[in-house]
């Protein structure tokens, strides 16, 4: 790293201190949650948000919308939404000097961050049409493609608790999401905290912290952060030992594992570990920055077997038994 990189690690350390300033305004707690999603955007990457009714998801993801001073677009995902509600359609149009022809309407991905609120409501098909979206940062259209404006990042919010009318999400889409984060419960005096903010009279506003172009300089800057040989043997080791069929696997993962999580564990481990060490301050991350956004980055690419479920076991579990 130049000493401009150095520089702009302190800068956007300092900038993450104030983004927590700011959020804290409007958001109680859940703190890790709001780093979690930092660091996603930092990293080019998706974030599934996964929580009972009434704690905030979309409140969060909103509030974000309004410190990083970006085009936002929540779309609502219900059963009957079509995948043409999400990317666009044509429409027959006039034009001025009487001719016809069809015309491209933009349909709300066409923005920096997108609230996709729900998304386990909507048939796989509309689940579809984020996918190009999502991994490649355009969309398809009538055989034409639009290149979407960056930074782009989706936050999909899931409720895990309401079965009917839901259709899961297959393991393919939710490998592309980078971060799967629980939201629990407040504990009892942020409870008090949250009642008396949003029953009193006065509401506060957030300003913005990060310009457009800073986000772009910044997930740029998180690229650069270099990690040590040792450190990416660290993860690679992590990841092989939730695989089943490799011999690193420990007897329980054989025992509670259908299937491991795949390379691109390894490469969302890695990014995550490096913007976590940004914000921080850090010019490079450590194993202890490994084990912090395991949890996150594994939980939805292992799948659990019969035997997991007879026994009640959680992913949560295993994944720490690995650490440990």
């Amino acid at each position: 790293m130049d000493t401009s990189d150095v520089e702009g690690i302190g800068r956007l350390s300092q900038k993450f201190r104030q983004l927590d300033e700011e959020m804290s305004k409007i958001i109680v707690g859940q703190k890790k949650v709001l780093r979690d999603i930092v660091i996603t955007i930092l990293s080019k990457g998706h974030c599934l948000l996964i929580g009972v009714p009434g704690l905030a998801k979309t409140l969060i993801v909103k509030s974000f919308s309004e410190a990083l001073d970006l085009k936002f677009s929540r779309i609502q995902f219900t059963p009957d939404l079509m995948p043409s509600d999400i990317v666009g359609t044509e429409i027959f149009d006039t034009e001025t000097n009487g001719g016809k022809k069809f015309k491209f309407i933009k349909g709300p991905v066409f923005a920096n961050m997108i609230l996709a609120d729900e998304i386990n409501r909507t048939p796989p098909k509309t689940q579809s049409a984020l996918l190009e979206a999502r991994q490649e940062h355009r969309v398809t259209a009538a055989g034409t493609s639009y290149v979407l404006d960056e930074p782009f990042f989706v936050l999909a919010t899931q409720n895990p608790i309401e079965q009917e009318g839901t259709y899961p999400l297959p393991e393919a889409q939710l490998d592309r999401f980078m971060f799967n984060v629980y939201l629990g419960y407040p504990s009892k005096e942020e409870e008090i905290e949250i009642v008396k903010r949003t029953t009193g009279a006065v509401q506060d506003e957030i300003k913005p912290v990060f310009l457009k172009n800073e986000i772009t300089e910044f997930q740029e800057l998180v690229r650069k952060v270099p990690v040590s040989d040792e450190v990416l043997a660290y993860t690679v080791d992590i990841v092989k030992k939730t695989r089943p069929e490799s011999e690193d696997a420990p007897k329980f993962v054989k025992d509670y594992i259908r299937w491991g999580a795949g390379p691109r564990a390894s490469q969302y481990l890695t990014l995550s570990a490096k913007a976590l060490a940004a914000i921080e301050g850090r010019y490079t991350p450590s194993r202890d920055d490994i084990r912090l956004v395991a949890e996150s980055v594994l939980r939805h690419r292992l799948i659990l077997n019969f035997n997991a479920e007879a026994d009640s076991v959680k992913v949560d579990e295993i994944i720490q038994r690995i650490f440990a």
